[in-house]
């Protein structure tokens, strides 16, 4: 993917990719050789991923999904899920638990890419990356990352 590298054309594409505050984005970038743009979409895609609040047609997919698959790996959520309903637990108050996990997993995963958070000392120069690769999978440019 081409990446502009001036300010106008650079915010022109956050803001197409729906960034909030998209100059500010574009400037780091451009001013501190962040990966701004990768981030970003790395993020947007992994907070798709969320449930969106409101949103309760994720509830009935996982009751058909153990009503298929009685003994499926997620079939228990799904009962979980039956007995909180059949308990009053309304539908808003189940989204806004499974997201509010949601998010914070997404929080966790996103800081494991910073940092590693390893206590054993033969670890502590251990690192990994996210990469955005080139057609073959090969990695290419700057990556996100964390620094032991």
């Amino acid at each position: 993917m081409y990446t502009p590298d001036n300010l106008k054309e650079l915010t022109a594409l956050f803001a197409k990719y729906g960034a909030k505050a998209p100059e500010s984005w574009a400037r780091s970038q451009l001013d501190e050789g962040i990966p701004q743009l990768q981030r970003f979409l790395f993020l947007r895609q992994a907070w798709s991923q969320v449930v969106r609040t409101g949103d309760e047609e994720w509830i009935q997919r996982w009751r058909q999904a153990a009503e298929r698959d009685h003994d499926g790996s997620y079939a228990p959520v799904a009962h979980a899920l039956k007995t909180c309903l059949e308990k009053g637990v309304s539908a808003k108050e189940l989204v806004n638990i499974v997201r509010g996990v949601q998010s914070e997993f997404l929080f966790q995963l996103c800081y494991l890419l910073e940092d590693p958070m390893f206590t054993e000392e033969e670890l502590q120069n251990f690192s990994w990356g996210l990469f955005e690769v080139d057609k073959d999978g090969d990695p290419i440019g700057p990556r996100i990352f964390c620094i032991a």
